[in-house]
């Protein structure tokens, strides 16, 4: 028994054992990761707290998201373009310099929710080209073989920091104002500097490169093309469209769910966070575990993410939302995890940029609408209208995910081999 879990922990933990600009990395990001749930906690309790309105919180999604939606189709090219540790070290600088302006209003007692709302959009608008450029980086510290175990592992920073963050964030909401969430979030962007700085560029795997620099809209075209040619890497973006379009917005439902529905304070709201942040931990786990791309996993995680969402819909007990929140959450990173190396290992070298960049204007392309959806469902008929729409719209697109399988001329295969079309494989 022992020998097994040194070995799945072997498996789990494989690229951060290996690879030491991959540890440096991971180390920064996650008190960064944790400092930016703080802030995001406290930015969406602070407009409820200013507006009393579940709409503001939508707005909010809007400002945060809408960036995606105007630039995320071009944002793949600059970073095929562009050195990927370089980007990211521009793209955290940025982020600081936005938190230390939220921070320094709110403690001066000038903030207003329209400051909070410019200043999401603008940390959006750092955020288009940091997340596909962080991608990128990724595949350079580990390699085509360990990405899928270091995309999961990311995800498990990530979730982890899910935790650590709402429960400190919501303590310090609190105790002390959302002030002390947002001077935090500032200094956290530090320690991630120092670890890019770090880094040694030689020990970075190469990576394939176009030929010419890929133009604007010319190698957008480029990447719209590979994927409508590719049926695996279309799905697994179909997928994430529609599901973090109508599915993923809990940004905008759980501070409405613990101020309004269980009618708590920022302390549940806290809870509920990390209790999906948790589980979400526990699913990235989980993936990084299995080290490979998985479509039987996607599909019945995707289901899993529905049918939780439709238990969560009538409850009004912080403890048992909590619990289906956890499930909710180790669903979300398994088929996020699975989806995004799917798309990673299915594409060329030179069109990798640019289909990461596809990858996050589909998970983020139109959260906006999905945010102000979302906030108009809980204005109009509570969280339980919100979370049962959420619920009925991924079990929807996991009926839709297995039809499309079953009527391929070539089936999808379980798992994915860097640079093939898992369709093809």
């Amino acid at each position: 028994m022992t020998a097994a879990i040194r070995r799945a922990n072997r498996r789990t933990f494989a690229s951060l054992r290996r690879h030491r600009n991959y540890r440096l990395f991971f180390a920064g990001q996650i008190v960064s990761v944790s400092g930016t749930w703080m802030q995001n906690i406290a930015a969406a309790w602070l407009v409820l707290q200013l507006t009393h309105s579940p709409v503001a919180v939508g707005i909010l999604a809007l400002c945060q998201f809408l960036p995606f939606t105007i630039f995320g189709l071009f944002a793949g090219v600059l970073v095929d373009r562009l050195d990927a540790r370089r980007t990211v070290m521009g793209t955290q600088a940025a982020a600081l310099a936005l938190a230390a302006i939220l921070a320094a209003l709110t403690l001066a007692g000038h903030v207003t929710a329209f400051d909070v709302e410019l200043l999401t959009a603008l940390r959006g608008v750092v955020l288009v080209l940091d997340a596909p450029a962080r991608q990128a980086l990724t595949f350079e510290m580990v390699g085509a073989d360990e990405l899928p175990n270091a995309v999961a592992l990311n995800s498990s920073l990530f979730n982890a920091a899910r935790v650590v963050g709402p429960a400190v964030g919501g303590a310090l909401v609190a105790t002390v104002g959302v002030g002390a969430c947002f001077s935090l979030n500032a200094l956290s962007y530090v320690a991630v500097l120092a670890g890019l700085a770090a880094m040694r560029p030689a020990e970075l795997h190469p990576v394939e490169r176009p030929d010419r620099p890929p133009r604007l809209l010319s190698g957008t075209a480029e990447a719209l093309a590979y994927v409508r040619q590719s049926p695996a890497t279309l799905l697994a973006l179909v997928i994430v469209f529609v599901v973090s379009t109508l599915s993923f917005n809990f940004n905008v439902l759980l501070p409405v769910l613990a101020g309004q529905t269980l009618a708590s304070d920022a302390g549940v709201f806290g809870l509920v966070t990390a209790a999906f942040g948790a589980g979400a931990l526990l699913g990235a786990l989980l993936a990084a575990t299995l080290g490979r791309a998985s479509w039987t996993v996607l599909v019945s995680a995707v289901a899993g993410f529905g049918i939780a969402q439709l238990a969560v819909a009538p409850l009004r007990d912080a403890t048992a939302a909590a619990a289906l929140l956890f499930v909710t959450g180790a669903c979300f990173t398994l088929w996020t995890s699975a989806a995004n190396s799917t798309v990673q290992l299915s594409t060329p070298g030179p069109l990798r940029g640019r289909v990461i960049g596809l990858y996050y204007f589909a998970f983020n392309g139109a959260g906006p609408a999905g945010g102000v959806l979302a906030g108009w469902l809980a204005a109009r008929g509570g969280t339980e209208l919100a979370f049962a729409v959420s619920g009925v719209s991924a079990l929807a697109m996991a009926a839709v995910a297995v039809a499309v399988h079953r009527g391929a001329e070539r089936p999808l295969t379980s798992g994915v081999t860097a640079g093939r079309d898992p369709a093809r494989a």
